[in-house]
This record gives C-alpha cells, structure tokens and sequence, in this order.
C-alpha cells in the first residue's frame, strides 16, 4: 500500500526552521560555563527541521486520516462517543473559566464557584443523590473514590469487611479499582436471562461483604428489573451498594438511582453529558453518596455562605483530597451547559432517544447477529458474531472491515460473557439515516464473509495503512528515533516496497 503522509523526519531540511530569535542585546555566556558537562549532549539531538507551513501541514493531513465523532459514526459500546455540542466547547473557552488559575483567591472567582455548586446541585436533582464531589478526574478515579469511602464507612463502625461482590458483566475497572483498594474480589455469575442472579447473590452476602458494585443499565444494554430487591438483601446485611453510572445516557429523566437504593454513584460527564473524550482523556467522574456518607466526601468542597462561595476543608470524616485543585474545570463547564440547556424534559428526552436508536439496530440486525440476552435493551446491545466462525471471520475482522465503509468500530470481546462480543451503542445523536447505512454496512459484511472471506480477514483494505500487529506495537514498541529507525523507514517508502 502506498505510503501517504512521509515521516516528520522524513521531511527534515537542515537549516529549516519553523522561527527563528533575534539576536540578543545582553552579555552572552558560553552554554559550557552555565551547564555542567555531565548535563551536556555530546552530539546535538537529531530532531526534524521544518517549516511552520510544514509542521501545519504535515499534523493536518495525519488528522484527516483519524476518525472522530465529528466526522465519523462512533457506536462504540459501553463507551457513549456522542456528538458533543460546540456551545458548550465555546463556554468552556471563555477567559473567566479557560484562564482561571487554581490558587486565585475564591473571592476573585466566585462565578466558577457558583458554577460548581450548581452543577453538584443539578446532579442530586438527577440522580436522586444528597451530595457530589466533583473532584475525581475520570469514571475510574470516581470508582476508586467510592470504594475509599465504602472503606473509611465501615472502619468508623468498627466493622471489617474485605469482599466487594462484582458481577460477571462488570466494567474491567470495577474489580481492578477495588482490588487497588485493598478489597477481595467476589464474581458474581449472571443469570439466564444476563441480569444479576438474586439467589446467586443472596448466597453469597454475608457480614463479610462490603458492597456490591454493579451497572445498571449492565453492559448487556439491560436493566437490572430486581434491583429494589438486591438493594434491600445488601442493606440487610449493613453492606453498600456501589452503582457505576457510565451507563447513565440510558436513565436520564426516567430513574433515579437514588430511588433504587444505590449509596454511592459515579458518573462518567466526559459521556453521558457531553465533552469530546477519547484517547486517555479529558475525563471527569463526579461521584455522590447518601446523606449517610456526604461526611467521607472528599475536600474541599464548595460551599455558600449567604451570598458568597468557598472553599471548605472541613468534614469530619473525609478521605481526602482524591485530585489537584478541583478536577478537569473545563469538562465541569460543559457539563453544566449541557444540562441547563436541555432542561428536565431534554434529557429526558436524550434517553428516550438512546434507547429507540439502540433498539432500532437491535431489530435490524439480530436476524444476522443473534443477541443473547433480551429482546429488547436499553441504550446499547451485545450481539454475537460467533455464526460467522466457521467461515473464518471474527468479530475483530468485522470491527476492522467496518472501518473500509467509513463507521468507527463497535467495542468488540466484551463483556466476556457473549462470545464474539460485538457491543453496540448508537447515542442519541444519530440519525435513522446513520442507523440505516451502518446496519446496511453490516450486513453487507456478514455476505462477504461467506462469498470472500479474505476481503474481511484482511481488512481495513481502503484506509491509508492496512491492518496493524497491535500486539506487537504493544509489547515491542518503538518510540525513539535512531539510526536503524531511519534506515526502517527508508526501506518502508523506497520504490518497490509500496504495497
């Protein structure tokens, strides 16, 4: 395949350069006098020389090669890669929220203040919680913050109780972030139907267990129809109950997990209300609690006093302070103008739509790619690709032969408990003409598996690169620029190597 974008070194000049200083009009010292000469390159760095249009031009065209939620269909499952809308980039931009540094006094802030009160204010409302941190800077560290609470809860009554319960649908970072807690993790097997198993958990509570971490709706796209009951069976047994809320697109104006019994919830703002997100971040993972837990907050927390806002360390029992400063304002801002945007009814709104759209998919596609668990779903599904098997085609095939018809993968083996994992979630940004090109690509892919098996094997066909040895990136990656690099790369574009 044809190299389309030369390496940056690649198009290094010497000399070339993107600016240049002016002379200085003060006495100069030789660099050897001010830098010791163990601290001293022998040789300088090889760095590309280029031109600013160069570099401008070069980035650019690499960038046009991604995909992006703002130029492809991104149905990434359990993952919530909406549209996000610009009015809330352009509010976050605004001098008094973009430039704000974290140590000005409270009293020369006191709008951003008012802002994070309200936002804390707005997501009890939501929720049904009686107080938020929003200090934690990712769904994972509001995970971790729950679980350092659920800790300090039961240390402060005297209670050991080592094991988190965690079902078998679970996120990867549930029972990572409690075993990094110091819990034991207990797995819960799934019922028949995908949801948790009441008499699979009722076994397994005991005054051992500390709280049951769950997902509702789970990673099936299902909601979990006996959580009154599993919540009461886990208070009966003085045990919390933990729910990861990066599914919340699903449950916007319709439930409260308040009202099912949940203690503490983390949310995941960089999904379910709107900041661009992917690649490592930003990301924030606001976390609330019961009035019973509101003192194992972190600090400090904002808080009025007449008409004025501060900040207030003081808490009898709190954990801490879980991240510098106050976590990622600028994803904060753009949570708060998409809520007060959309409004109680919009929201509700936004979950209604999640879950026609999934459903619409669901309906499209499960007579070619049967879905396990339920007839219907909530905001995403999980559908099997194990009938194509026998042709020689998987899942991660389909996934890459997916991106040759211009739509972003869905998440793909997971959760682990469907084989051949194909896990949709459309968001309710998307159009039926989307919906109905990429069920369309779809089945398309399901016909070419049985005519020609190796247009799907050896996809992506049509991209600027053909398909990766991810494994091999992983664990033999090259990240510096050396010699034999260079020596790789000229052979890479040489004529004769093209393909």
């Amino acid at each position: 395949m044809e190299n389309p974008e030369a390496l940056i070194f690649e198009r290094s000049v010497p000399g070339r350069r993107g600016f240049r200083l002016p002379p200085c009009d003060g006495p100069v010292r030789p660099s050897e006098e001010l830098v010791p000469e163990e601290h001293r390159r022998a040789e300088a760095p090889p760095l590309p020389e280029v031109s600013e249009l160069n570099v401008v031009r070069h980035f650019t065209r690499l960038s046009q090669q991604n995909f992006s939620v703002d130029t492809h269909f991104y149905p990434l499952g359990s993952c919530t890669m909406k549209y996000n809308p610009k009015l809330n980039d352009r509010v976050a931009g605004w001098g008094g929220f973009a430039l704000v540094h974290p140590f000005q006094p409270a009293a020369h802030v006191q709008g951003l203040l008012q802002l994070l009160h309200e936002l804390e204010q707005l997501l009890c409302q939501i929720t049904g919680m009686a107080a938020f941190t929003l200090q934690p800077a990712a769904g994972a560290q509001g995970e971790l913050t729950g679980l350092k609470m659920i800790r300090a809860y039961h240390r402060l009554r005297g209670d050991d109780r080592p094991t988190i319960l965690i079902p078998d649908s679970a996120h990867g970072t549930n029972p990572a972030s409690a075993a990094l807690s110091g819990f034991r993790v207990e797995q819960l097997r799934s019922g028949p139907n995908g949801l948790i198993s009441v008499e699979e958990l009722n076994a397994k509570l005991s005054r051992k267990v500390a709280a049951l971490m769950l997902t509702n709706p789970n990673t099936l796209g299902l909601f979990e129809t006996e959580i009154l009951t599993i919540t009461r069976l886990c208070h009966e047994q003085e045990a919390l109950v933990y729910m990861d809320g990066a599914n919340m697109n699903a449950l916007l104006g319709l439930v409260k997990p308040g009202d099912m019994g949940i203690d503490i919830l983390q949310l995941n703002l960089h999904k379910t209300f709107s900041t661009p997100h992917g690649g490592g971040g930003p990301g924030a993972g606001p976390v609330g609690v019961t009035k019973a837990l509101a003192d194992f907050l972190p600090t400090p927390r904002v808080r009025k006093v007449g008409r004025r806002f501060q900040w207030d360390d003081r808490s009898r029992h709190s954990i801490g302070r879980l991240h510098g400063f106050y976590g990622n304002i600028g994803v904060l801002v753009r949570a708060y103008v998409y809520i007060r945007t959309l409004g109680k009814e919009g929201l509700e709104r936004v979950s209604r739509a999640a879950i026609i759209n999934a459903n619409y998919l669901l309906a499209r596609l499960a007579g070619t790619f049967p879905v396990p668990f339920g007839t219907h779903c909530l905001h995403e599904f999980v559908a099997s690709l194990k009938p194509l098997k026998p042709l020689g085609v998987t899942a991660w095939d389909v996934a890459k032969r997916l991106l040759d018809y211009g739509c972003y993968a869905p998440t793909v083996y997971f959760p682990l408990v469907v084989e051949e994992a194909f896990m949709v979630e459309p968001t309710e940004t998307e159009s039926k003409e989307t919906l109905d090109a990429f069920a369309e690509a779809l089945l398309r892919i399901a016909e070419e598996a049985r005519t020609a098996p190796d247009t799907v094997r050896h996809a992506p066909r049509e991209l600027a690169v053909d398909r990766l040895d991810e494994v091999k990136a992983a664990r033999e990656p090259n990240l510096r620029w050396t010699p034999a690099a260079s020596q790789a790369a000229e052979a890479l574009v040489s004529p004769g190597n093209a393909e």
